[in-house]
C-alpha cells in the first residue's frame, strides 16, 4: 500500500489553515495542490483531529471484523464439506 505524504491529523490542520487564509495561500504554504485541499475538504469537512482518529480506528476495526467473518465463513464451508463426505 502506498504511504501517504500527510497523516489525517496533518490534513485537518492544513484545512483549518485554509479556512483562515485563502486556499491558494494554504496550498503554497504546505506544498500541496489546491485540488488536494478541495478533495480533503470534501472528505474530512468539519471533522476535528479527534474525529479523524476515531474514523481511522473504526476503519481498522471494520477491516479486522471483515477478516474474522471471512475466516468464519471459510470454516463453515470446510465443515459442510467434511460433513458431506463423511456419510
Amino acid at each position: 500500500m502506498k504511504k501517504k505524504r500527510f497523516t489525517e491529523e496533518q490534513i485537518v490542520r492544513i484545512l483549518r489553515a485554509a479556512e483562515t487564509t485563502t486556499i491558494d495561500a494554504a496550498a503554497r504554504q504546505h506544498g500541496v495542490s489546491e485540488q488536494s485541499i478541495y478533495r480533503w475538504k470534501r472528505q474530512f469537512g468539519q471533522m476535528d483531529v479527534a474525529d479523524v482518529r476515531e474514523l481511522r480506528h473504526l476503519r481498522q476495526e471494520n477491516t479486522r471484523l471483515k477478516k474474522v467473518l471471512a475466516e468464519r465463513d471459510l470454516e463453515v464451508e470446510v465443515m459442510k464439506e467434511v460433513q458431506a463426505k463423511k456419510w
